[in-house]
């Protein structure tokens, strides 16, 4: 992947050479969006399953730009800064689970059955956006942006509303109270039904889950990282609870709570409401919390390379004062 991305960025060093790339990507990806957003609304029945049902700009371009930017990112970076390439898997594999639920086939079919509605919003609010925060792509991602763009992510606005939403109890908070927000009966209903409510509900979603996962999967010490690694080994186990109980809820009660399946028509009508919603109710009760589990050991992983990383300090620092009194005789 290195001598790939080496290769390429001696073809685009010149300046009028990146001016003529940038402008040929920023095109490809408006043609692309616009061929399908054609077949979504003129053949939505002839598109293939990789293909948009309902197409949307927003989920489109801020996927593909994002994607673009990584790899100008990733272009205009030194070899030796750039991160390594498992780390560039997970992201692209965390960028491709959001936009698969979100911008395939798969969402029609999510919105004809519960249970795998709920797989939708496991991957839009746990997997997609754990796989982006372990991919650490965000200073890449940064690099590759034009100069209006990082200067907006640089504006106090933006910095001072991701200090409070990150905020460790705030932060906690909103991260399982948007996925309870959602699996109320009643609101849940009318977001299924709602074509605006549908939107925000799947942005509140995936937003939330990145800006939960990057705080607590954040390899740094605090500072630069917002908070401490027992904090975060905290925030990721205490987050399961609620999860734990909320799965086990639907999946245990004995009737019906969400009829919009039933009234738009299921998919696979030989599934009944009920294990249909049981089923949904241990994908909420188990992904979750099996992922809660993987966040605090990863954190406990990371404190554990960054206490190495200080004894080696220590150990170095040692060597050199010893060294220096041999020859100084101090």
């Amino acid at each position: 992947m290195t001598v790939v991305l080496d290769k390429v960025q001696g073809w685009v060093a010149a300046p009028a050479a990146r001016k003529r790339v940038d402008r040929a990507a920023y095109a490809a990806i408006v043609a692309l969006g616009l061929l399908l957003f054609w077949i979504s609304e003129r053949h939505p029945a002839m598109a293939p399953v990789w293909a948009p049902w309902d197409f949307s700009p927003a989920v489109y371009l801020a996927t593909a730009l994002t994607l673009f930017w990584f790899v100008r990112g990733l272009l205009r970076t030194a070899a030796a800064a750039r991160p390594p390439a498992w780390r560039c898997f997970l992201f692209l594999l965390g960028l491709a689970a959001i936009y698969g639920v979100l911008q395939t086939r798969f969402e029609y079919w999510s919105q004809h059955m519960f249970f795998l509605n709920r797989i939708q919003h496991v991957v839009m609010h746990h997997f997609g956006p754990f796989l982006v925060a372990l991919g650490a792509a965000g200073a890449t991602i940064k690099t590759g942006m034009p100069a209006w763009a990082r200067r907006l992510t640089e504006r106090r606005a933006v910095t001072g509303t991701l200090r409070v939403l990150q905020q460790p109890v705030l932060a906690a908070f909103l991260f399982v109270g948007s996925f309870f927000f959602w699996l109320i009966p009643d609101v849940h209903f009318r977001a299924m039904i709602d074509p605006n409510l549908y939107a925000l509900m799947n942005w509140t979603m995936v937003l939330d889950g990145l800006l939960f996962w990057s705080l607590v999967l954040d390899t740094r010490p605090k500072p630069p990282a917002r908070v401490g690694f027992g904090t975060r080994a905290v925030l990721a186990i205490v987050v399961m609870f609620p999860q734990i109980i909320l799965g086990a809820v639907v999946a245990l009660w004995q009737y019906d709570l969400y009829p919009y399946y039933a009234i738009c028509g299921r998919i696979f009508p030989s599934v009944s409401a009920l294990n249909d919603q049981h089923i949904g109710g241990v994908i909420i009760w188990i992904p979750p919390a099996m992922m809660s589990v993987a966040a605090a050991l990863l954190v406990l992983v990371a404190l554990r390379i960054h206490e190495e990383s200080l004894e080696e300090t220590d150990e170095d620092a040692a060597y050199l004062a010893a060294l220096a009194r041999r020859w100084t005789g101090r």
